[in-house]
């Protein structure tokens, strides 16, 4: 991902006794589409209210596209964008209207003003109502004319809280696609905040998972599951006059499990990433004869209630 976008070294914000971003050190790249991953309460909002100069730090410091987002605020702001969860429309007005007034306010030249309010309007596909007050909007259109309101003075970094809820699943995909889009044609940085787990896995390159405002763990997907031990389980797929050998085999196996899911197809659990070269020595050496071996990841989901059932135990 090239250098860093935002670098956080013990990053601390408390409320009182409540410690809601404890100690948070981590970079994320340029370009990087970053997720932010926690229950309700595990810091996700003011890590980004922290990250935009909306709040102050108790400890610890932050370097947001090289600036310090305390004491320069000011200019951070106008090179970031931010979509909280609720859209905060002013429905009084039209969606023109809004537009024009965050345009004036972001300080955009008047003779771009029209054209980029167009742009963003038909690619969110609210040109045809662009008219109209912003109070006979459906939730999903709201959440497109705030999107559109992010992206109107065109920020280097964004950051989105829950940027698809509200959004019917057409909508929603092409929210996704824009994302892609924005990091991988623009080069832009997205910090995305959310719950839904299917769709981080779909964009982003790494995840931070909070718990209390403390960092459970960071990582690709793949450097999540090699954490938890690597794939948690995978397929076997042989010769069927050989499966009741693997099963033997499989059973001399310290920590293994499987269920035999056709006369030709096993689905192995226990057996770390790591030593899957050695379990393949192993049942070859019986004589089994093997066609395919597909580890399965765990995927974001499972990781992510492992994890939090990790801290749990602790």
């Amino acid at each position: 991902m090239g250098s860093s976008a935002i670098t956080l070294e013990n990053l601390t914000r408390r409320f009182d006794d409540l410690v809601a971003v404890d100690h948070l050190t981590f970079d994320i790249g340029e370009g990087e589409v970053f997720g932010l991953l926690g229950h309700n309460g595990a810091g996700k909002t003011t890590t980004v209210r922290l990250l935009s100069g909306v709040l102050s730090p108790d400890d610890g410091s932050a370097r947001v596209l090289g600036l310090d987002p305390q004491k320069n605020g000011a200019d951070l702001r106008r090179r970031i964008g931010v979509l909280t969860e609720t859209p905060s429309i002013d429905e009084r007005l039209s969606a023109r209207e809004n537009l024009t007034i965050f345009a004036d306010l972001f300080g955009i030249p008047s003779d771009d003003v029209t054209p980029r309010i167009d742009a963003l309007l038909e690619r969110f596909e609210l040109l045809e109502r662009a008219a109209e007050k912003t109070s006979e909007y459906s939730k999903g259109m709201k959440q497109r004319l705030a999107l559109a309101r992010t992206l109107l003075h065109e920020p280097d970094l964004i950051f989105l809280d829950e940027p698809t809820a509200g959004l019917d699943p057409i909508a929603a995909r092409d929210v996704r696609d824009m994302i892609r889009r924005l990091s991988g044609d623009e080069g832009r940085t997205i910090v995305m905040a959310t719950h839904n787990l299917a769709e981080a896995q779909r964009l982003c390159h790494r995840v931070a998972v909070l718990e209390h405002g403390r960092l459970l763990a960071l990582g690709t997907l793949r450097e999540l599951n090699e954490r938890l031990g690597g794939a948690l389980r995978f397929t076997l797929e042989l010769d069927p006059t050989t499966c009741e050998t693997a099963q033997q085999t499989l059973r001399a196996m310290d920590g293994a499990t499987f269920e035999l899911e056709r006369p030709d197809t096993l689905t192995v659990t226990g057996v770390p990433r790591a030593h899957i070269p050695e379990m393949i020595t192993a049942l070859a050496g019986a004589g089994v004869r093997l066609y395919r071996v597909e580890p399965q990841e765990a995927s974001l989901e499972e990781l992510y209630f492992a994890l939090h059932a990790t801290e749990e135990r602790r």
